[in-house]
């Protein structure tokens, strides 16, 4: 939309400055449509933000479901009864199982970035995976 100024002329020995200078124009004629283009970037200024936050708060989530696991396991190691005593390898089997599977999850299924995050090889998840019979 273009917006064209009608100018009366200036009275007889005044001039105005739109006269002397072609380029000036009032700064209230250039504000619609100043206020125009910054609201029409608004909106996809809003949406990115939007999409951060979404990002944000997806990592938190995410965040702390992990600690919430890792709390759990916590807590039921506490709760093991040693006077009665305990299998050292079926927890060991239990605890491993558990962080195999976050890893899993966190990575989504990718199996080279759960083992970079379990600082392992690869080829030792995929075995560890197979012989607890994990299925993610």
């Amino acid at each position: 939309m273009r917006v064209e100024r009608l100018v009366s002329p200036a009275p007889l020995g005044e001039t105005s400055d739109e006269q002397h200078m072609p380029g000036l124009q009032d700064p209230t004629m250039n504000a619609a449509p100043l206020q125009m283009k910054t609201t029409q970037r608004q909106p996809a200024n809003r949406v990115q933000q939007l999409r951060e936050l979404a990002d944000k708060l997806l990592k938190e989530t995410e965040t702390l479901a992990r600690d919430k696991a890792f709390a759990e396991e916590s807590s039921r190691l506490r709760s093991l009864d040693l006077a009665e005593g305990i299998d050292f390898y079926d927890e060991v089997q239990r605890f491993e199982t558990s962080l195999i599977l976050l890893a899993l999850d966190q990575t989504r299924g990718h199996q080279a970035r759960a083992a970079r995050l379990l600082r392992i090889k690869p080829t030792t998840l995929n075995s560890k995976i197979k012989l607890y019979g994990i299925e993610y």
